[in-house]
């Protein structure tokens, strides 16, 4: 999903309208609703001190509104939960199963392996589509490695 449809998706999902994400941001009160149009429509990219206030206004992790570079685990965690919004993942427990995912990092392991916990939860009905949406678009702050700890934000009531 290109940077423009995040900022849209995110801003609905949290009721603002294209005006008062525009103040919020910092933009003047007669041409925030316009900017905002802008960044949207793709017309106009924001550059990386707006998207950090754009990604702070809108409470997700920068990385959910940026275009992955795929360097760190954090960009992988976030293209994959990209590419499961359009073809749903599965991830086996097994890596030798014919369509696992898998990647020699202890990290990236364990990223995998919460992911597979809250896919789980939400197949299940323990947790709602609206909180999975929300541990991923702040994921990693809402990892709990598992159970193991408390994340570092409260993501489901």
């Amino acid at each position: 999903m290109a940077i423009g449809n995040k900022i849209k998706h995110i801003r609905n999902l949290r009721g603002l309208t294209q005006k008062e994400f525009g103040r919020l941001i910092g933009f003047d009160e007669n041409t925030a609703d316009v900017r905002v149009a802008q960044y949207e429509s793709g017309t106009r990219t924001p550059k990386a001190d707006l998207l950090r206030k754009m990604a702070e206004v809108l409470d997700v992790n920068i990385c959910y509104l940026s275009e992955p570079s795929l360097y760190s685990a954090e960009e992988i965690m976030f293209s994959l939960f990209e590419l499961d919004d359009n073809y749903p993942v599965k991830i086996l427990d097994t890596p030798n199963e014919k369509h696992s995912v898998c990647f020699d990092s202890v990290l990236m392991d364990g990223f995998l392996a919460e992911w597979q916990t809250r896919k789980q939860e939400l197949a299940d009905g323990t947790i709602t589509p609206e909180e999975y949406l929300e541990w991923k678009i702040n994921f990693p702050k809402t990892a709990d490695d598992c159970g193991k700890h408390e994340p570092s934000k409260k993501w489901k009531d």
